[in-house]
């Protein structure tokens, strides 16, 4: 006895499936639409393809020349606005225009060869061809932007899987027979394809979900060790990398210095010209930090007005340079419309291996206090202190 799936059970069971991973996708992207882009349009893409199994389904009840051009135009929109979900995810512009032209030829297609001249091949080939366009494209940005997570990796496997597939209908329904491509029909290449094609349309779906809920992970992430005013790491995340340079300094017995950075006067930039412009004044002079030092430096905002620079691989009369660079540039790139702004500094280095950060922190607050009473404007070097024991 020969095995053939009713292509009724798998039509509802996906259309079902695809109902519940909307309100999933709809429910995401209520949360975090600032964070994760695309959600909102897989959900909406979802809620077209349960539009065109209803429709698909209630063949028999509506008269052909209706359900049909309606149901594939219905998961034609469906998959195009996956692909638009999956463009605005990656931060490329959405393709409109791929997606009007293309659900416009199929529906055109469609209603020619089902009204004008009934021809069942060439209205399965005009599909498939026609949405391996959308699947493409997705297939494209995931290779474009992959990275070695299995997510991406899943969500591209998957793809280049329903690429194939639905280019097999479209050639079987070409040189082969109609038949053959005829999804009410029961034969051999008409169960994998549903197969393959319903279950890997929610696999897609989940695999998408995954590529979101890790990209929303990395967001929260760099939120709790990043201050969000600057862009630069807070007081945990600069804990977090000085546990690693540390490691590492101690097997190499490297140098290293900290340097503790203070706005002048701030309090009286965020009297005379609000709080508004005080924040831009900080977000300008952390970006300044950024582009003097190093890659392998790291920036931190520790209160305020107050940043802390971790040097590693680094001699004080190297780090003594860096800061007379820093002040330079923050004299010579001073933006239009903000208020002058000048920084006192304190360096500190490390004495030994085994000295703690608070140790080394204090040191250079105490430099940079020292900074502030000869006149701001200026760095000065820690003086070395005996350790306890």
């Amino acid at each position: 006895m020969k095995f053939a799936l009713d292509p009724f059970t798998i039509l509802f069971t996906t259309t079902l499936t695809c109902a519940v991973l909307a309100v999933a996708m709809y429910s995401m992207h209520m949360s975090f639409r600032r964070e994760v882009a695309g959600v909102g349009h897989w959900a909406g893409g979802l809620l077209c393809m349960v539009g065109a199994g209803g429709l698909f389904l209630s063949r028999g009840t509506l008269p052909d020349e209706v359900a049909l051009p309606a149901a594939n135009t219905c998961l034609m929109w469906g998959i195009g606005l996956s692909m638009v979900g999956t463009r605005r995810f990656f931060g490329v512009p959405p393709g409109w225009t791929i997606f009007h032209a293309v659900w416009v030829l199929e529906l055109a297609a469609i209603l020619w060869w089902l009204l004008a001249e009934p021809n069942f091949p060439r209205r399965a080939t005009a599909f498939s061809f026609l949405v391996a366009v959308f699947y493409a494209d997705q297939l494209r940005l995931v290779w474009r932007y992959r990275t070695p997570h299995f997510t991406s990796w899943f969500f591209g496997i998957l793809l280049a899987l329903q690429v194939v597939n639905v280019l097999t209908r479209g050639v079987a329904a070409m040189f082969i027979s109609g038949e053959a491509a005829d999804l009410m029909q029961r034969s051999p290449l008409v169960n994998v394809y549903l197969a393959l094609a319903n279950f890997m349309t929610l696999l897609m779906t989940v695999a998408f979900l995954m590529l979101a809920t890790r990209k929303l992970q990395k967001i929260l992430e760099q939120r709790s060790t990043h201050d969000p005013l600057t862009g630069v790491l807070n007081r945990r995340g600069f804990l977090q990398c000085f546990s690693g340079v540390r490691a590492r300094q101690q097997r190499h017995d490297a140098p290293l210095a900290l340097m503790a950075i203070d706005l002048d006067l701030f309090k009286a930039i965020n009297d005379q010209h609000g709080h508004a412009q005080g924040d831009k004044v900080l977000v300008h002079v952390a970006a300044v930090v950024l582009r003097s030092v190093r890659q392998c430096d790291f920036v931190a905002r520790f209160g305020g007005e107050e940043f802390v620079v971790l040097l590693p691989d680094t001699a004080l009369p190297h780090a003594q340079q860096l800061a007379q660079r820093i002040q330079s540039q923050l004299h010579e790139c001073q933006q239009p419309g903000l208020p002058a702004c000048t920084i006192s500094i304190g360096i500190a280095g490390q004495q030994t291996s085994g000295e703690s950060l608070d140790s080394l922190l204090s040191r250079a607050d105490a430099a940079l206090y020292r900074a502030k009473e000869n006149g701001r404007n200026r760095t000065e070097i820690a003086a070395h202190t005996p350790l306890a024991a």
